[in-house]
């Protein structure tokens, strides 16, 4: 529990260090290598290439951290708590998603739509040359609402569940998703096993994001009966598994509609919607979802915490 708020805490407070040996980073460099192995060893089973990819590359990340953590404690028992601390900040993204969405609105409030579509590419997977400020808003609240299941609360929720490597397992069954599960002809096979392994990883904490999202909007006094009501009706109108959880309860709660069709690659991609347009996006809406992110970022942490208890007592 000492490692979980000191993890929780320090992402509060510092927020995600930008810098090419933070553990992501080295765990995408070991992702990419082991690709590259198992790619000339099982070039014509592709989809077997890419489960390799993944089992290894899991083994690797939670048995390194494991080791880690073992011996600080063998050094000294603080010194393990706080090294296990660490490594559990280092899995979470609450300051950093709130950082990132609100780089693309500081061009927004200058008029300056080529700065924010510009910012707005670093942080979303679509095409931005050509969207306008409302787009470009939607998709700033789109992926703050989708991460905070990705970003936040499952690698909270793992970190509670089975402790600090664990959590860092999740960042590299996530990170592999985010690398290889692609539709397109390189990674459709080789990503199969790393998108359809992420999907059940994330099972749980997008059911759990959707519903803290609905207490959050209770508490901040937004539409709560309606971001419970959208959630219900909207939760599977994605082709993820798990990603339309959190987006339409926040869409239900900002009374905003959400996804639609998107460019990807110079190709059109459509999707279906989320919410309802109950009215227009605004700068604030950005500002209401990043208040919703803080407060379940805050409830997934008190979520954790009862599982570490519980996990104790047994």
């Amino acid at each position: 529990m000492i490692q979980l708020t000191i993890g929780y805490i320090l992402d509060l407070i510092i927020g995600d260090p930008q810098n090419p040996v933070h553990p992501i980073r080295l765990i995408g460099n070991t992702c990419r290598f082991l690709e590259s192995i198992f790619r000339k060893l099982c070039k014509n089973t592709l989809k077997i290439a890419g489960l390799l990819t993944w089992i290894f590359s899991v083994l690797i990340v939670y048995f390194i951290n494991y080791y880690i953590i073992k011996i600080s404690f063998n050094i000294n028992h603080i010194l393990g708590i706080i090294i296990s601390g660490i490594i559990i900040y280092f899995c979470i993204s609450t300051k950093a998603l709130k950082i990132e969405g609100l780089k693309v609105i500081s061009y927004i409030l200058k008029d300056d739509i080529e700065g924010a579509r510009k910012q707005l590419s670093y942080i979303v997977g679509r095409d931005t040359k050509d969207l306008d400020k409302e787009a470009i808003l939607r998709a700033v609240v789109e992926t703050i609402a989708e991460n905070m299941s990705d970003g936040i609360v499952a690698p909270i929720f793992y970190a509670g569940l089975l402790g600090a490597p664990f959590a860092m397992v999740y960042k590299a069954v996530n990170t592999m998703d985010s690398m290889f599960g692609y539709k397109n002809e390189k990674y459709k096979d080789f990503g199969f096993f790393p998108a359809k392994l992420d999907d059940v990883f994330n099972y749980i904490p997008a059911r759990l994001s959707g519903i803290l999202i609905v207490i959050a909007a209770l508490i901040l006094k937004l539409n709560y009966k309606n971001s419970f009501k959208i959630y219900i009706r909207d939760r599977n109108n994605h082709s993820s598994p798990n990603s339309a959880h959190p987006e339409a309860a926040v869409a239900g709660a900002l009374g905003l509609r959400l996804g639609g069709a998107n460019y990807y690659f110079g190709k059109l991609v459509e999707k279906p919607t989320i919410g309802d347009e109950v009215k227009k996006i605004q700068v604030l809406d950005v500002y209401k979802t990043n208040n919703i992110l803080y407060l379940v970022s805050f409830l997934s942490y008190l979520v954790a915490m009862i599982l570490s208890l519980i996990g104790g007592l047994l």
